[in-house]
């Protein structure tokens, strides 16, 4: 089968693999239909690149038609379509019986100290082959694809495998009172979906980027938005907007991959110049994120309010303005987006006639899965308007 694999730091490579097969009585097979590029996905092109084997198979926003199910397989037959989350669970352990489906103990990594595990994300979750392929072994058939209805296109269900339940979670965490003001920082994949699922709550929602592509789908939908090129400081340009508080959330939808952090961004690129194992070690205990995202949020949230950051950070010693939190007296939530904790829910809402959230429109850019090589380099770079990549195998 053909899939994406990864061959070195930025280097992609669309390449002839083995076909994915039924290994336990309770995987199933999928023939993948569409599957999508996240902005996570970038991560493993540079700077994770430390927990990355040549030949892994990358991707994990897969959706598709299964072809083979395992003999304990007792709710999907083959023919049944289905979207496949990006975390791995259960369904029955105890972290997943309280909805903690990342942290799925059943597939937790004890080796790295990680969570559960993750398709197509290196070393770090498990090194289980990834969705941007033909084929797709998924365990725990009975709890862990989501069966979706045939008929709708597939860009309608497509998100349920990550953006959606990551954007969704993002907002909870929020946790905005009726009436009140969300600020997300990045309006990508997540922080686009974020936004609109939080307008169509009824928020008042304020986006931030410096890519006006970006802002001005958001503008599009209702949102306030904010080019932080354009302005002194994120913070202060909010406060003028809430009467001088600040905005009672914000969304940290960037994470590790922020402009505005030249020291760190310098020392993440001189890891590639170092051996594979140091280059881990240094990762895991002595590695610095670029953090300007995260100081904007904390600047820009109001005293009392909250964080919810969604973006994601890999490194173990970043510094943090502790006073100044302590003193605003915020909250902080994070973590990766526990898919099956929401996904009945997001799925009652794309079965709506209407389509609220804009799914169906939310891709900018539909590739053949041979194009991926050059997408990623393009969605790195920001160009050609690119917010949100869906291949095609």
């Amino acid at each position: 089968m053909k899939a994406v694999t990864w061959q070195g730091r930025q280097d992609m490579q669309v390449i002839d693999v083995p076909d994915a097969v039924v290994e336990e009585p309770t995987d199933v097979v999928v023939e993948i239909t569409s599957t999508g590029l996240c902005g996570s996905d970038l991560h493993l092109y540079d700077p994770l690149t430390p927990f990355m084997t040549e030949g892994d198979v990358v991707g994990h926003e897969p959706m598709g038609i299964v072809r083979e199910v395992g003999s304990a397989v007792e709710t999907l037959q083959a023919g049944d379509r289905v979207v496949v989350p990006f975390n791995i669970s259960c369904g029955s352990c105890w972290m997943c019986d309280r909805g903690l489906f990342s942290q799925c103990e059943t597939t937790q990594n004890r080796d790295t100290g990680t969570g559960a595990s993750l398709f197509g994300y290196s070393k770090l979750y498990g090194q289980v082959p990834g969705g941007q392929a033909e084929l797709l072994r998924v365990p725990f058939g009975d709890a862990l694809p989501i069966k979706v209805p045939h008929g709708p296109t597939d860009d309608r269900f497509l998100f349920l495998s990550d953006v959606l339940p990551t954007a969704w979670q993002a907002v909870e965490y929020a946790d905005v009172e009726d009436g009140g003001t969300l600020l997300v920082v990045g309006a990508g994949p997540i922080g686009d979906m974020a936004a609109r699922i939080a307008m169509h709550r009824g928020l008042r929602v304020i986006a931030v980027d410096s890519v006006r592509e970006r802002l001005a789908r958001l503008h599009g939908r209702g949102a306030e938005t904010i080019d932080h090129t354009e302005v002194d400081g994120i913070g202060d340009r909010v406060r003028e907007l809430t009467d001088g508080r600040g905005a009672d959330a914000v969304i940290d939808a960037v994470g590790m991959e922020a402009h505005g952090s030249p020291v760190a961004e310098t020392a993440q690129k001189a890891l590639a110049f170092l051996p594979k194992k140091v280059q881990e070690k240094l990762m895991l205990n002595a590695g610095s994120d670029r953090l300007a995202a995260l100081m904007s949020a904390i600047d820009a949230v109001r005293r009392g309010g909250t964080i919810s950051v969604s973006g994601v950070y890999g490194a173990p010693t970043d510094p943090l303005p502790m006073f100044q939190l302590f003193d605003k007296q915020v909250q902080i939530r994070m973590g990766q987006a526990n898919v099956r904790r929401w996904s009945d829910d997001i799925l009652a809402l794309l079965e709506q006639e209407d389509d609220v959230l804009g799914v169906e429109s939310f891709a900018t850019h539909h590739l053949p899965l041979e194009d991926a090589p050059e997408a990623y380099r393009k969605f790195r770079d920001k160009e050609d308007g690119m917010v949100k990549v869906v291949f095609t195998p």
